[in-house]
């Protein structure tokens, strides 16, 4: 990287006088994207910036709403550049976004706050199936949830943020803390920081299990296997998520993979047989999930002085 660097400086075209301020931010890999090396600093509009997988952009509005919602595919372009990122991303059939509500809210004492199933339904842009309810004084407060493996129409959900002294015991669907849970509970949509929604486990047929308590914070076994350390307070979701054949499905023609997005493959890529075993890693261990908010890095601003030299001729 450093070669690189000198390289880049040895083609700008700086006179004696001149002074250049040089700010430099090297970024190796993005939780949602593609891994992105960027000297920051030189004039390079057209390099694609960290995003997801290119694949969508939705128009949300100001308001939550159960309108589907418009959709701008971006077949696997930079929504700002224009440059193309992922290459086995284009085509497709079209479809809307329905907009998943991740926070389950309800009271911290009294009664739970209940609503009811009132459709199950597909999404195009999520693997497990959608739940609409209606809750609210007059029924008419309608928000989509993830649906779970045995939910159906006419289904009774609760969610409260109390944690009683003695576990409750949950039916499915039902939200709570995880604090509120008994040892051994199958949860999905558990909240990373509390009060903001659901993180861990919101793919098809997948969940989560509350394993132990560690001191004042819980143990949840995710679906990878990894074990985190979570507050009490942050809320779950009770019971495994629907479409549990999802990842069984075949995808049975080049065609059918095409109308879900995805371009042809190369043909290059020879897939593990495992024929020759693999080794076996030791899982790491329990993550305690930090509650406080990341810093933003420190940005060092570096100043190269460049005085071109001329040789004395005698």
């Amino acid at each position: 990287m450093a070669l690189a660097f000198f390289n880049q400086l040895k083609r700008l075209p700086l006179s004696s006088s001149e002074q250049l301020i040089l700010p430099i931010f090297v970024q190796v890999r993005n939780r949602m994207g593609p891994p992105v090396k960027i000297l920051q600093g030189f004039d390079q509009p057209d390099l694609p910036k960290p995003s997801g997988k290119f694949w969508r952009k939705v128009h949300f509005p100001d308001k939550y709403t159960v309108r589907p919602l418009e959709v701008t595919r971006l077949g696997g372009r930079d929504p700002e550049t224009g440059r193309k990122v992922n290459k086995r991303v284009g085509g497709g059939l079209k479809y809307k976004y329905l907009w998943v509500h991740w926070q389950r809210v309800g009271p911290k004492e009294g009664p739970p706050l209940e609503e009811k199933v009132m459709q199950i339904v597909d999404s195009w842009c999520h693997t497990a199936k959608l739940a609409l309810v209606s809750g609210g004084s007059d029924g008419r407060d309608m928000k989509y949830y993830f649906a779970t493996e045995n939910m159906k129409p006419g289904d009774i959900i609760k969610t409260s943020m109390h944690i009683p002294r003695i576990p409750v015991h949950p039916n499915e669907g039902d939200a709570y803390p995880l604090g509120a849970l008994p040892m051994g509970t199958k949860v999905h949509s558990v909240e990373q920081v509390t009060g903001t929604g659901g993180y861990f486990a919101h793919a098809a047929g997948v969940c989560a299990t509350i394993l132990r308590k560690m001191g004042e914070k819980i143990v949840v076994q995710l679906p990878s296997k990894h074990e985190v350390a979570l507050p009490p307070e942050n809320m779950c979701v009770v019971g495994r998520l629907s479409n549990i054949n999802n990842n069984k499905t075949p995808i049975g023609s080049p065609n059918r993979l095409r109308e879900l997005g995805y371009r042809p493959r190369s043909g290059l890529f020879q897939k593990k047989t495992g024929r020759f075993g693999r080794r076996i890693y030791a899982l790491p261990p329990v993550k305690v999930i930090s509650q406080e908010p990341e810093k933003e890095p420190e940005y060092v601003n570096l100043t190269l002085n460049v005085t071109k030299k001329y040789p004395v001729s005698i």
